[in-house]
């Protein structure tokens, strides 16, 4: 029997370990520029050198920042220790980038909401959705009707980053526009099953645990796609997801139609979500649990608007 490819090898390995489909498609890029770079040379006759002078190619030529650069190692650590079997000191040896530490970008409130009123449609809600519970942009776009609880005014945020599940509070004024989008998708579901559809990807093998599940309601996507499309590793024709990059541009808009003159982006929502509830007294431990943050620290960076500008100091100019 024919060894496997070594990308096919890397694929199994990677959803063995759960990891996403954007890791793994990130991941399989990595390793095909690594080969590539090195005249497609076999990773089993490669090691430490060759590691570090394809790091440092993309640090010195193609100027990447230092996230980019790690995840790069991340990927060919991966490569050698999971799927060849390496182990040896050199792997534990490769020393990352060190990553700068940058304040976030802030919008006040009223800046905010004149953002938020240039969004439409469901971008809109989505928009509303992000600022008023601090979600990131995946969670809100794979947020599902099951994970929506009217009753408590909470909304359960699933596989998180870390992969970690938390709650985070659902705002008064949103829940009758969920309510109006929930039942659009109600519409929408009763439609696809109508046409022989109306399945939605399941994570970690629920479908076959429970087979009725991917058709239930209660399952779909709060946010789904116009248009079904093919599952990229089971084939299935399902209804997704809304494509997040129709956020992300219209974000963009919005900021550019205020008149923003600071980089806005999906994630200054979150931003402004921790800084707005600091300085209405919250306490930062909420705020941390509300944000699924490990660590307070993380939490500490949005205490910087908080001082007023160099920590509270009055210039002399002022005096």
């Amino acid at each position: 029997m024919a060894q496997p490819r070594l990308l096919d090898q890397f694929r199994d390995r990677i959803r063995v370990r759960h990891y996403s489909i954007r890791t793994e498609q990130a991941y399989c890029q990595w390793v095909k520029r690594y080969i590539l770079f090195h005249n497609k040379r076999h990773p089993n006759e490669m090691g430490e050198e060759e590691i570090t002078a394809f790091l440092t190619h993309l640090a010195v030529d193609r100027k990447v920042s230092a996230s980019t650069q790690n995840q790069a190692l991340s990927a060919l650590l991966f490569l050698y220790k999971e799927v060849l079997g390496v182990e040896l000191e050199w792997l534990n040896d490769i020393v990352r980038a060190q990553q700068p530490q940058r304040l976030p970008v802030v919008l006040t409130d009223v800046q905010v909401r004149k953002l938020l009123t240039h969004l439409r449609g469901s971008n809109e809600l989505i928009g509303r959705l992000l600022y008023g519970t601090g979600m990131r942009l995946m969670e809100g776009i794979r947020l599902r009707v099951k994970d929506v609880d009217f009753d408590y005014k909470q909304i359960i945020v699933r596989s998180g980053k870390g992969n970690k599940d938390r709650v985070t509070i659902l705002p008064q004024s949103l829940i009758a526009p969920l309510k109006k989008q929930i039942e659009m998708v109600r519409q929408l579901h009763s439609q696809d099953l109508n046409e022989g559809f109306g399945t939605v990807y399941l994570p970690y093998a629920l479908e076959r645990k429970y087979p009725n599940a991917p058709r239930e309601f209660a399952w779909q996507y709060v946010f789904p796609s116009t248009k079904r499309s093919v599952d990229p590793r089971s084939g299935c024709v399902r209804r997704h997801h809304t494509y997040e990059r129709n956020f992300q541009r219209a974000i963009k808009q919005a900021a550019r139609d205020t008149g923003l003159d600071k980089p806005v982006t999906t994630h200054t929502l979150r931003h402004c979500f921790a800084t707005h509830l600091l300085e209405g007294g919250y306490d930062i431990r909420t705020v941390q649990e509300l944000l699924g943050h490990k660590d307070v620290k993380t939490t500490m960076i949005y205490t910087h608007v908080l001082n007023r500008g160099g920590r509270g100091v009055r210039s002399p100019l002022d005096a």
